[in-house]
C-alpha cells in the first residue's frame, strides 16, 4: 500500500478507515518481522506504515469531532 493522501483518506467511510487501519497493522507486523530475519529490503516502509496509521487516526478524530 502507497502513502495516503489526506483528500483520499476524508473520503473513506468510517468503516473503510478501520479496514485500512486494520490492514496497515498487518503490513506493520509483517514488516516487523521481516526487518528482524534480515529479509526487509524497504526499510523506509516501517516509517511510512505507521505515518499512515496515524494519518487515519487522526482524521478519524478530526471528522468525529466536527460532528459534535
Amino acid at each position: 500500500m502507497a502513502e495516503m493522501k489526506t483528500a483520499d483518506i476524508r473520503a473513506m467511510s468510517p468503516d473503510q478507515k478501520d479496514d485500512a487501519v486494520a490492514e496497515l497493522k498487518k503490513e506493520r507486523f509483517n514488516l516487523r518481522f521481516q526487518r528482524a530475519t534480515g529479509q526487509l529490503e524497504n526499510t523506509s516502509r516501517l516509517r511510512e506504515a505507521r505515518r499512515d496509521i496515524a494519518r487515519i487516526k487522526t482524521i478519524a478524530a478530526q471528522q468525529r469531532d466536527a460532528k459534535k
